[in-house]
């Protein structure tokens, strides 16, 4: 127990200081200004040397900043610190030669934290590999709905950076971050911070799903309030159990069953709060109704609880709570349902690019006709497959690595009919989502679920929901 806050950065500290910031794109070039602007001697490195690079370059060139395109493979003579981009793999050539000549590398996250003035906002922080997005929205329509002014930031809208340096004073931060941000941020001491699952991903990034999971465990450091953790979820407790909090701080569960005490949970379809409660062995404080979140599947259900726990780890009322869930609205492509047509549901889930979010999808719906496949980046669906198998009604495959998917349908739920498209052209959607209606009966869901990457047929998944959303309107019609 014990490590304290660490406190922000002087502006002088980097007066004069050489800094390298690896990588242009949506954190250096804001990282890179404000260095610039607080005296730091600033070199910008970057692998890519493109339209959009030398661009960026010529912006920050104007300042006086020196830009190396094409290269972000050698240290620039003289630099104390690196500040990269959080996409930048640890095993790089650039950090293997700072490590070697003791020089520090942070994050834009962690240069955030140090530029935060003495009176900043405390931050309330998520990450996790499925719902991080969700969980942080929630958690500011909740902390709005209590009169604090509030910004859901990080790994989403707008950048940390901002939102320490901008005009625009918060009472507290929602903040979303990624296990790369984590990776680079040794200092960050958040007031509370939930970790939500743990599935194996990014591990070509990280080299191991344990590399992986003490990164995402570095959210914890030195919490002042609650570790809220997922009691579903034993690597998220164990990583609790791991960290160096401060005196007094608690572990706190969330439950889709009904909570013991220091948990928040369910119970006959309303969720409870036992751990922010005067005498948590024998009372419940009801926070809101399943039906006030939206949409109500189980996963979304776990979302709204560790957004509600953090809330009200930072003192927010019950109330607030109820209000802010019912004033949440999923961005796009998130279990969106479409429209319904002759009694079949169509719903767009196009966010879930990996078997861990599509676990959770599959698992909030019956009967399913499912449309799945794209990019599989290394992942494998025999698990995926087995549990979800008597929900499968039948099976509509696209994409690069569609045969995947095939072949873990045949050793685990042979008797689902599938239908194969070999077709990676714009009217591809159309024709899957015919053939997902013809396989449909009445009470039935066509799911877009893909548990692959969109980048094979499709610029991201928005626009592959776009594609499967205007595709069943056209069916609609």
């Amino acid at each position: 127990m014990g490590s304290g806050q660490v406190t922000s950065s002087a502006p002088t500290e980097f007066q004069g200081k050489h800094v390298t910031v690896a990588g242009l794109g949506v954190s250096g070039v804001p990282a890179a200004r404000v260095l610039h602007a607080r005296g730091a001697v600033v070199t910008v490195v970057n692998d890519g040397d493109d339209a959009r690079a030398r661009e960026q370059a010529a912006e920050l060139e104007a300042l006086g900043v020196t830009v190396r395109l094409g290269d972000g493979a050698t240290l620039p003579e003289g630099t104390e610190l690196i500040v990269t981009a959080p996409g930048w793999k640890p095993d790089k050539p650039l950090f293997l030669a700072a490590k070697k000549a003791g020089v520090p590398v942070w994050g834009d996250v962690e240069l955030a934290w140090r530029l935060r003035g003495p009176d900043a906002a405390p931050w309330l922080a998520v990450t996790g590999t499925n719902g991080k997005t969700t969980t942080v929205q929630m958690l500011a329509s909740i902390l709005a709905a209590a009169g604090l002014r509030t910004a859901a930031v990080g790994n989403i809208g707008v950048s940390l950076l901002d939102a320490v340096l901008g005009e625009e004073q918060y009472d507290v931060l929602a903040v979303e971050l990624s296990s790369y941000q984590l990776h680079w941020a040794p200092s960050l001491r958040a007031h509370s911070a939930a970790v939500l699952n743990l599935a194996p991903d990014h591990l070509d990034w990280h080299g191991s799903m344990e590399a992986y999971a003490a990164d995402k465990g570095r959210i914890y450091e030195g919490n002042r309030v609650a570790c809220v953790y997922n009691a579903a979820d034993k690597l998220t407790e164990d990583l609790v159990r791991e960290a160096d909090v401060e005196e007094g701080c608690r572990a706190v569960g969330f439950t889709l069953g009904t909570p013991a005490p220091s948990q928040l949970g369910v119970v006959d379809g309303i969720l409870v709060d036992r751990a922010f409660v005067e005498n948590r062995q024998k009372n419940a404080q009801e926070l809101a109704e399943v039906s006030d979140v939206n949409p109500p599947a189980p996963h979304n259900i776990a979302n709204a609880l560790a957004a509600a726990a953090l809330a009200r780890a930072y003192g927010v009322p019950a109330t607030a709570v109820r209000d802010g869930l019912r004033a949440f609205r999923p961005d796009a492509h998130r279990i969106a349902h479409v429209t319904d047509i002759d009694g079949v549901a169509y719903v767009d889930d196009s966010k879930a690019t990996n078997t861990h979010a599509t676990e959770a999808s599959l698992a909030s719906y019956e009967s399913i006709v499912w449309i799945a496949g794209g990019l599989a980046k290394g992942a494998t669906f025999d698990e995926l497959v087995a549990k979800s198998a008597k929900r499968l009604r039948g099976a509509v495959l696209i994409g690069a690595d569609r045969a995947l998917i095939r072949e873990a349908l045949a050793r685990h739920a042979p008797e689902v009919p599938v239908v194969d498209l070999e077709r990676t052209d714009t009217g591809a959607m159309l024709q899957a989502v015919t053939e997902a209606k013809r396989l449909a009966r009445p009470g039935d869901t066509v799911l877009l679920a893909p548990a692959c990457a969109s980048m094979d047929m499709f610029t991201n998944y928005n626009q592959r929901g776009d594609a499967f959303a205007a595709a069943v309107r056209e069916l609609g019609a």
